[in-house]
């Protein structure tokens, strides 16, 4: 048979066209795990850590999906939602903490409600302070050092503290860092029995460690009690129904939470903290699941 120029342009043709068919069937292989993976956007709060290494935990084992968790602050995260970088997030705090960013994405997300009641934030000292109100706090500058102890600056507790400032005429600067930081902080001055004023918040491990109370509030300005909300893409019920059926059944108590804070505060791995609590607690987790 003699091969002309015409016949290995037609062969040519074919084997590129095949080719070509081949590539988009890998490519529509190697797309598949990726169309499972569940994006989960969470800020580094003991509590948020706690909540959300459950979800992932139970996303993988019980679902059968993968799971890719972004750590970033609070701002970062809603908007992540709310352009469809993240499927969803387990730490809102709402109505206060966190309302000038539903109020800037609330259009764009799926709340789908409280996933714990009883939250709370303010200002906290150990119990051996005598200082009993924010109102009080000026008297009380040398011992404190004229300090307050925060978080990582994005984060609504940190703002709501910037106004208690100014709502107080207090003669204080807030000290931004981590929430790590903080605790170290926290604990430091407590072995030495120093007086040191932490911005805090119900739940969190530091309660249970720590003989600590929140400071009065007179004027509300840290707001009345909160609850924890789930907060989704829109779309993600139509991408992902059993994922959407996890995160709107998923509710818990501050004790619970409490347990897989504590796990990770003793130096288990998070994962390896929501993996034990779940096996403690397969009644409660199987009224989450599809």
């Amino acid at each position: 048979m003699r091969i002309t120029k015409s016949l290995m342009k037609k062969t040519a043709t074919m084997v590129l066209a095949s080719m070509m068919m081949l590539g988009v069937a890998i490519n529509m292989q190697s797309c598949e795990p990726a169309e499972e993976t569940v994006e989960l956007g969470y800020v580094l709060w003991d509590c948020a850590n706690a909540s959300t290494h459950v979800m992932a935990a139970l996303i993988e084992d019980e679902l059968g999906k993968n799971v890719n968790l972004t750590s970033v602050d609070a701002g970062p995260m809603w908007m992540g939602i709310a352009r469809g970088d993240f499927d969803g997030m387990v730490t809102a705090w709402l109505p206060g903490t966190h309302a000038a960013y539903w109020e800037q994405t609330q259009d764009d997300v799926e709340n789908l409600g409280a996933n714990l009641d009883g939250a709370r934030i303010g200002l906290v000292v150990p119990e051996y302070v005598t200082a009993n109100s924010i109102d009080e706090l000026n008297y009380y500058i040398d011992e404190f050092g004229g300090d307050i102890t925060g978080i990582d600056p994005g984060a609504g507790i940190m703002a709501a503290t910037e106004e208690a400032i100014e709502e107080y005429d207090l003669d204080y600067n807030l000290l931004s860092g981590s929430d790590a930081a903080m605790t170290a902080a926290l604990e430091r001055a407590i072995d030495r029995e120093e007086w040191i004023i932490v911005t805090g918040w119900t739940p969190h491990w530091k309660f249970a460690s720590y003989g600590l109370r929140y400071l009065e509030d007179p004027k509300l300005v840290f707001g009345d009690a909160e609850h924890i909300a789930t907060i989704v893409t829109p779309d993600l019920q139509e991408r992902h129904p059993d994922v959407y059926h996890l995160l709107d059944n998923f509710y818990w108590t501050p004790e619970q939470i409490g347990v897989v804070m504590g796990y990770i505060e003793e130096g288990m791995d998070p994962m390896d903290a929501a993996r034990t609590w779940i096996a403690d607690n397969r009644q409660v987790v199987n009224n989450w699941l599809p």
